[in-house]
């Protein structure tokens, strides 16, 4: 049987209301392997016609990162006759304008706040949209506020497949929450969790990038194991602007942090000069840093290191620590301050 009759069969029975999308992929599952089934569940989702089918389809498209295949059911459900169908398209459409970068985090939240619906779904996928604007401006606090109510808002959610998928969503960001906390078992955990249930290639890349970062003060091996796979994973699937930011920024970075930068180039320019630094040239990092805006607390602190200046480590921790609530990376102009103190003895 072919996937296009298999998908003809199901759409046939899912639209005399026979089968739910969970129940259609618990039936795929015992026949095909998950990569399968999830073409064929894609495929569903596009071709159905069946209200509950179209809503819960945006989710899977969305969190499987079949962007374009979203727009076309985001379109298809503002089509709808029903106004559910329509309110859900409106909060997809909200996330697919933030994913592909056509409206700003503050845009998201303004919009948010203007979304209004009793659906309990509908309630947490704003939710959802929020924090992942106030993640994105970097307020990490506010996914502690999140948290707070989180439980209230998954009771009243009956929908064991969307709460699969919120579970995924939920566990990206106690992965931020921990890791900014600095407490780092806890991250670890809830990263290994999204690795495990997720199948989209870039959530396992970013998930990768972020679990190799949490080793920066632990062992270069390990952080070099997940960025590697991080790799793997971005040449198997093309995604070559996924390749070329850990290519020249996430493996520089490691690296230099941890002096082992032989072979490493980037053409990061920050990352340049953070790499002449961990080969000791500090003139010829501060003459490129000089160059550039210092525009994140990253760059004063390799400042701070190129020219042993106090002034502007203290100025990189209190960024990471007064705009970012980063108490993870502010480890690092710490580090580098404790390190003057022990020399200057």
């Amino acid at each position: 049987m072919t996937k296009d009759t298999v998908t003809n069969s199901i759409l046939s029975i899912t639209h005399d209301g026979k089968l739910s999308l969970e129940h259609v992929i618990s039936m795929l599952s015992t026949q095909h392997d998950e990569q399968t089934v999830l073409e064929l569940v894609r495929k569903l989702c596009l071709q159905s016609n069946k209200s509950e089918i179209m809503k819960k389809g945006m989710e899977l498209l969305y969190m499987n990162g079949f962007y374009y295949d979203l727009q076309a059911l985001i379109d298809k459900n503002n089509k709808s006759e029903h106004r559910s169908n329509k309110q859900w398209a409106a909060i997809y459409q909200l996330m697919m304008d933030r994913k592909l970068n056509k409206i700003s985090p503050q845009e998201v939240l303004h919009h948010a706040d203007m979304l209004q619906s009793e659906e309990p779904e509908v309630i947490c996928l704003i939710e959802f949209a929020k924090i992942s604007a106030h993640h994105a401006l970097h307020d990490f606090g506010k996914i502690g506020n999140f948290l707070d109510k989180q439980q209230s808002l998954y009771d009243a959610v009956c929908d064991p497949f969307l709460l699969s998928y919120f579970d995924i969503r939920l566990y990206q960001f106690m992965f931020i929450y921990y890791w900014v906390r600095n407490e780092l078992i806890m991250a670890r955990k809830y990263a290994f969790r999204v690795l495990n249930l997720t199948q989209n290639p870039k959530t396992k890349i970013s998930i990768n990038v972020n679990l190799a970062l949490t080793y920066a003060f632990d062992t270069y091996q390990q952080g070099m194991h997940h960025l590697n796979e991080a790799k793997k994973i971005a040449k198997e699937h093309g995604l070559m602007e996924d390749l070329n930011i850990i290519q020249n920024q996430d493996i520089p970075f490691l690296s230099a942090h941890h002096k082992r930068v032989k072979g490493i180039s980037t053409y990061d320019k920050s990352e340049q000069a953070h790499i002449e630094i961990a080969k000791g040239n500090h003139r010829k990092a501060a003459n490129i840093l000089r160059q550039l805006p210092l525009d994140t607390p990253f760059q004063l602190y390799y400042l701070g290191l190129a020219t042993n200046d106090k002034d502007l480590l203290y100025q990189s921790y209190n960024w990471f620590i007064e705009k970012r609530s980063d108490h993870f990376f502010a480890r690092l102009p710490v580090q580098a301050l404790q390190e003057m103190r022990a020399y200057a003895k």
